[in-house]
């Protein structure tokens, strides 16, 4: 008899509201799902029905009125989670390596650690030649490598991705989305992952959970029965067509 699947996330009933000036916005009501550990789910939505939201009450930054999030893999400590925005929001003073290795100097953690952390993200980004960059130096898509890094470097025992490829371009969103499964297979890590792109959503995920509008419900848990490792051939096949399709007639209220 096989066990059950181990869970990185469970999330009974989420209920979150906004106060405002004649009563409360309700943004998320009684969500409730679960995150297999090495998962890759995608989250879509239509715009403003809360999945930014979701997202940072996950990360611990917005509070919730009412349900549960629990972290059932997780025994003894408090659950990490890294967030990486839609802008790589990174340090115009610090170098390429500084911002990587901010999070860690923010935890005290010893220089030798800092350094030997540091150089593996920035191997498994790809942004070996760059250590010295500034910011200003570098394109959107280098800048979010560093941001994915700067995550990365706490190992988060969840990757929490708000678009992060939303800002670029069509060219450079593909090759990103290539890059980020590239990291997703080495390092394993469970992902969940906000997008508007349809496309991104089925090429990316093992699932994908789609939001209604505001205040949000999950009204598709749709599993993605795509083959692994995936290659940009798999974005024109009828299997392909069919779970876009269907996210997309779900898309339509």
């Amino acid at each position: 008899m096989n066990s059950s699947p181990e869970l990185s996330l469970q999330v009974n009933d989420l209920t979150v509201t906004f106060p405002e000036k004649d009563g409360c916005l309700s943004v998320l009501e009684n969500i409730s799902f679960s995150l297999q550990k090495n998962a890759f789910v995608c989250l879509i939505g239509p715009s403003g029905s809360g999945k930014s939201t979701l997202l940072r009450t996950l990360a611990g930054l917005i509070p919730y009125q009412s349900g549960r999030i629990e972290f059932p893999d997780i025994q003894g400590r408090q659950a990490k989670t890294g967030l990486v925005f839609q802008k790589p929001n990174l340090m115009p003073w610090r170098n390429l390596t500084q911002n990587i290795a901010l999070p860690l100097e923010l935890n005290g953690t010893p220089q030798p650690e800092i350094d030997q952390k540091t150089k593996e993200m920035i191997d498994l980004t790809g942004l070996h030649g760059f250590e010295e960059s500034w910011p200003h130096e570098l394109s959107g898509g280098m800048a979010q490598r560093v941001a994915i890094a700067r995550s990365l470097v706490q190992d988060p025992d969840i990757l929490l991705l708000d678009e992060p490829f939303g800002s670029l371009d069509e060219l450079t969103r593909e090759r990103m989305s290539e890059e980020l499964l590239r990291i997703w297979n080495e390092e394993r890590k469970t992902i969940l992952m906000v997008t508007h792109s349809i496309p991104e959503a089925v090429y990316l995920s093992d699932r994908v959970l789609v939001l209604s509008s505001s205040p949000a419900g999950i009204v598709l848990d749709l599993p993605i029965e795509l083959p692994r490792p995936r290659d940009s051939q798999l974005r024109y096949s009828p299997e392909f067509a069919r779970a876009a399709a269907l996210l997309h007639e779900h898309l339509k209220f």
